[in-house]
């Protein structure tokens, strides 16, 4: 799961709204196995927005990866998030980035996300806490794919 915001919403900070939600997700029935840092980085792609913070969790899950969604989408409405203009800055934003092996195009789910591998902001917190876990598509490791993304470049952990 990739976790990122840039409006702390009630929080003191993005990291707080962030740790909070992370703290959700074993209720929602996805325990947390590991997670990396957070992240920061520019907004994109109005770089005059708020930085954004973001990381990686690997959780357990269990049922089919549309469930798993949905409890994601459940977390970021309970955390006030609202979906509308792409992109646009946000208090809240859970990926579904990969469930196992598993590849789907669905009206509602394309598995592996589709950008996630352009993505240092995502691709970095990836590689790592799992440097080894490869793209079901390409087969590519986290490493090689943060090494060679295209989106994010500034992004670091904290």
């Amino acid at each position: 799961m990739a976790l990122g915001g840039n409006l702390p919403g009630d929080f003191k900070s993005s990291e707080a709204l962030l740790e909070a939600a992370l703290a959700h997700f074993p209720q929602a029935g996805l325990p947390v196995r590991v997670r990396s840092r957070w992240w920061r980085s520019a907004a994109w792609p109005d770089q005059q927005g708020n930085e954004y913070r973001n990381g990686i969790a690997i959780v357990e899950a269990n049922g089919p990866p549309e469930a798993v969604l949905e409890a994601l989408f459940s977390i970021e409405r309970s955390f006030g998030r609202t979906r509308g203009v792409p992109n646009a800055p946000r208090t809240l934003d859970l990926d579904l980035i990969a469930y196992g092996r598993r590849v789907l195009e669905g009206p509602g789910l394309i598995l592996p996300h589709p950008r996630a591998q352009d993505r240092l902001f995502v691709m970095g917190p990836l590689a790592e806490i799992a440097p080894d876990w490869r793209h079901p598509v390409s087969g590519r490791t986290a490493a090689e794919l943060a090494a060679s993304t295209t989106v994010g470049r500034d992004a670091k952990p904290q």
